[in-house]
């Protein structure tokens, strides 16, 4: 695979992380490009001609610009990666619901908690947290006899509930009481080509 594709993102964000780290597990080449939110880089030109909602991340593949994290993995998985997006309609339907999780719970418990704490934001942390802890204890029972999310096979919905999920305790949020979803992180992160996303403390 010669071109690359190319990566708007910015490096605390879990959204960024979860295309960058899906591009590195699928062998796509690309290049990462920075985007200051801090200086609201985001909110004006010429990113705002790449995604008019002013997010990261977004994509180049060729001509073509694609935004919203999960949106972003569903095209790549089709695109050069078909093996982590099932055709079989009751696993595809399961992969859509763990990306709506990723939009949903995972935005609003974790995902939040983290930018409170990192970014210093007045954003309501018990909400929060309860949210995070009431995710979390459903993702723990789920992965009680499976090894992966969906099917036998890690899917682009492992992916999209990594990052914010790995990173939780820097939102003041523990695992440890999470043991088989810390054992599915621990799988996502041996998987050949994991990258891991930039800490707070890195």
């Amino acid at each position: 695979m010669n071109k690359h594709i190319e990566i708007y993102r910015h490096p605390l964000s879990g959204h960024s992380h979860r295309v960058q780290l899906f591009a590195s597990l699928a062998g796509i080449n690309y290049e990462l490009i920075d985007v200051d939110l801090v200086a609201g880089e985001h909110k004006k030109a010429p990113f705002l001609s790449l995604n008019p909602f002013g997010q990261v991340p977004v994509i180049k593949d060729g001509e073509l610009i694609v935004s919203d994290s999960n949106a972003i993995l569903v095209y790549l998985a089709r695109k050069y990666a078909p093996q982590w997006l099932p055709t079989e309609l009751s696993l595809e339907a399961e992969v859509q619901r763990f990306l709506s999780i990723a939009a949903g719970p995972i935005a609003f418990g974790p995902a939040l908690a983290r930018m409170a704490a990192i970014f210093k934001m007045p954003l309501d942390i018990e909400a929060a947290t309860k949210t995070a802890h009431r995710l979390f204890t459903a993702l723990e029972k789920h992965v009680e006899n499976r090894e992966w999310l969906v099917g036998s096979s890690p899917t682009i919905a492992d992916v999209a509930i990594y990052s914010y999920t790995a990173h939780a305790p820097e939102g003041n949020i523990s695992l440890d009481s999470y043991v088989r979803l810390q054992g599915l992180l621990t799988r996502i992160e041996s998987l050949p080509g994991f990258v891991p996303m930039k800490t707070t403390k890195t």
